[in-house]
């Protein structure tokens, strides 16, 4: 009785609107935070001095920066535990997490791959099934990697035979990974380990594969130094690592990023290089060989072009955006490959074109219709186009992978109400069928959702989606989260969270701003938001906040606002241009320091996006402007700042967050908490394990109320 009355009481607490008298949140005051050694440090770019005085801080592995992580972890979790619905928030979170979770299968001959977590394991399990009725025989507990659950594991390519699968294999949630080759009969592995590599898959060839790697880095540089020389091997099942053969190393632009895969039909073989996360290189070679001169097809790294499958004809089938910032998808002959020789295939369209699969011998296009997914099927020639209905016309859908010959494939489904539902589609009769729900105890049936579109400073209109319990008031008093990315032509779509169910009971409103640099609008909409523009990214997420203000679905004392790595850097900045706007910031893994940035390990990738402070004083200028830690200011009231970073990040190194938290609360002047959160064994994101994500679940949602709630 006593544990039941305690979360009622709580509960009321954060849904009491309908007391008379609301009760009043004694909140807890920082008297002191940790003081951080400064250094006499200065950077000069282009004549300019830049002050650095916490630039000792990128050293992560001193004594002196792990004596500073330990000091400012154990203030914020005095903090955070000491928040007296936080018992309750972990309670609610936990239940609607614990519920089996199931992945999508993957076919591997007549047998299946399948993915699932009954609730609260750490990692969950990988299961085979033989036959898609069959029953399941654990293949990898991924629980086993590990004493902690911090080892995550990742599928690949299966072998062109069936026999074999390889897993990508992390530790820590760091970038790297380490390729493990199993038998899937035997469900063992071979032996076969390749280790530092990054960003690869596995394409089968004869009895190999090739990947990508970067060479071992130096002791102690593993998370932090800068990678280069990012190499495509070709290795052997039975043989060590030492002999795998050397495909590509590009010495003169040791920068670029290279991968390799060849088609399904082994009619070409593709060699992709890129100098970041903006437009690529294309070569090609003839047939499937381990070695083998390349042919450039598409060298024109500001274009987008994506090769997608090889005709029986030996005819390339691109999806570009060249003459199409939606994207449109045409055949390339090699041998005539000048653009006025082009065939198209599905032209461009007002929504983008996201993604054109081939399976089951017919064509299934994925497109963006103001962030919502809409999937079309269609002859290999782009004749006879027909809708997929999916389950609403707000969500996100995913899936459609398959081999030409197959005659099904599966495909997933979510929006912000609908918890996820994997479907079996058979490419013959173009009907879906259930093959897996997640159920969780809510009522979706409580809860609604809509995108609006509002206008930013200079006239633009963004769309937003705005997710809440029915039957809100418009009062001005909602607490209210606001989320963002923009950057990168990556959309953020809805999708489905548990944890924020909790949030949507409780009385909050969540929000979603399809802000410029994301591609939800086509790459005109990514392009606004690059580099010298990247502050119409600031000003739409701004303007995105102004809206639910002056729609009176919160205001300045109620808001939060949100975002991880480029999202992280968008709440940086927002936080220190309008500081008065929000009432908390949660910037999470961010790129906070736009100076130096491209100095850590695969930061250089990013400079396509942003632009670099030591190519020129334009882009200097341009990115101090609105460089987080360069814009903080002495005396300023910032809003209630949870700063969210991991010791394992080596994409956005944990120093842009230790430096912008040192400098923010030695400028931060008022009540307003500012906090930093350091997770240890976690990296950028993936891989923590369901505990880990509980926990920092259950203090973001408990610093948002805390800090929102009347």
């Amino acid at each position: 009785m006593k544990k039941t009355f305690t979360f009622i009481c709580i509960a009321a607490l954060l849904a009491s609107c309908s007391e008379e008298k609301k009760p009043t949140i004694q909140r807890m005051k920082i008297e002191k935070y940790p003081i951080t050694a400064k250094q006499d440090s200065n950077l000069t770019f282009f004549g300019e001095n830049v002050y650095d005085p916490y630039l000792w801080l990128e050293n992560d592995t001193s004594e002196q920066t792990a004596a500073w992580v330990k000091e400012q972890n154990v203030l914020t979790r005095s903090y955070l535990d000491s928040i007296p619905l936080r018992n309750a928030i972990k309670s609610r979170i936990t239940e609607l997490i614990n519920v089996e979770k199931v992945g999508m299968p993957v076919r591997v001959g007549e047998r299946f791959i399948i993915y699932k977590n009954t609730g609260l394991e750490p990692q969950g399990k990988y299961f085979v099934r033989n036959g898609i009725d069959g029953a399941d025989e654990l293949f990898l507990d991924i629980n086993a990697l590990s004493p902690n659950g911090t080892t995550s594991a990742s599928l690949l390519s299966p072998s062109d035979d069936n026999k074999h699968i390889a897993f990508a294999i992390s530790e820590g949630g760091s970038d790297w990974s380490k390729i493990v080759v199993y038998n899937i009969e035997t469900k063992q592995p071979t032996g076969d380990v390749l280790e530092w590599v990054k960003f690869s898959d596995a394409s089968w060839l004869n009895d190999g594969f090739f990947y990508s790697r970067y060479p071992a880095p130096a002791k102690g540089e593993e998370l932090s130094g800068n990678n280069m020389y990012h190499m495509v091997y070709y290795h052997k099942l039975g043989t060590t690592q030492d002999q795998d053969i050397l495909v590509h190393r590009d010495n003169e632009r040791p920068y670029m990023y290279n991968s390799l895969y060849v088609t399904e039909n082994k009619k070409m073989t593709f060699l992709i290089s890129s100098p970041g996360t903006d437009g690529s290189e294309i070569w090609y070679r003839e047939g499937a060989d381990i070695k083998g001169k390349f042919t450039p097809l598409f060298t024109d790294v500001t274009q987008h072009n994506s090769p997608v499958d090889v005709t029986d004809d030996g005819r390339i089938l691109v999806m570009t955006d060249i003459d199409a910032p939606t994207y449109r998808l045409v055949t390339i002959d090699p041998k005539n490959p000048a653009k006025e020789n082009w065939k198209e295939i599905i032209p461009a369209t007002e929504n983008l074109l996201q993604s054109v699969s081939t399976g089951g011998g017919q064509l299934t296009a994925s497109y963006l219709d103001k962030a919502n997914t809409r999937i079309f099927t269609m002859a290999m020639d782009g004749s006879n186009k027909k809708e997929l209905a999916l389950p609403d016309k707000t969500g996100s859908a995913g899936g459609f992978g398959a081999k030409k010959n197959d005659t099904y494939c599966f495909y997933s489904f979510s929006s912000f109400t609908y918890p996820g539902v994997i479907y079996k589609y058979d490419f013959a009769t173009g009907k879906s069928t259930e093959f897996s729900r997640m159920s969780l105890p809510f009522k979706p049936e409580d809860f609604e959702s809509k995108q609006v579109m509002y206008k930013s400073k200079d006239g633009t209109e963004v769309p937003m989606f705005i997710v809440s319990k029915k039957g809100i008031k418009l009062d001005g008093t909602n607490p209210t989260l606001l989320y963002g990315y923009g950057g990168f032509s990556v959309p953020i779509q809805p999708g489905f969270s548990a944890s924020r169910i909790m949030f949507l009971e409780n009385g909050g409103v969540y929000c979603i701003a399809n802000i410029r640099g994301g591609n939800e609008l086509g790459e005109a909409w990514h392009q606004g938001g690059m580099k010298e523009k990247k502050q119409n990214v600031f000003d739409d997420f701004i303007a995105a906040a102004e809206y639910l203000i002056k729609e009176k679905y919160t205001s300045s004392e109620h808001l939060a606002i949100q975002g991880g790595s480029n999202g992280g850097l968008l709440v940086g900045a927002c936080m220190t241009q309008r500081p008065e706007l929000f009432k908390v910031a949660l910037p999470a893994v961010g790129v906070l320091d736009m100076l130096r940035y491209h100095k850590f390990t695969v930061g250089k990738g990013w400079i396509p996006e942003y632009g670099c402070a030591d190519s020129s004083a334009t882009e200097f200028n341009y990115l101090k402007a609105y460089s987080p830690y360069h814009n903080l200011k002495q005396g300023t009231s910032y809003p209630a700042t949870l700063i969210t970073t991991a010791d394992h990040d080596d994409r956005v190194v944990p120093a842009h967050s230790f430096k912008f938290a040192a400098r923010l609360q030695e400028y931060h002047k008022g009540e307003n908490p500012v906090l930093i959160r350091i997770e240890t064994s976690a990296g950028h994101g993936a891989g923590k394990s369901t505990q880990q994500i509980i926990e920092e679940l259950t203090d973001i949602y408990s610093f948002v109320l805390y800090n929102t709630k009347d």
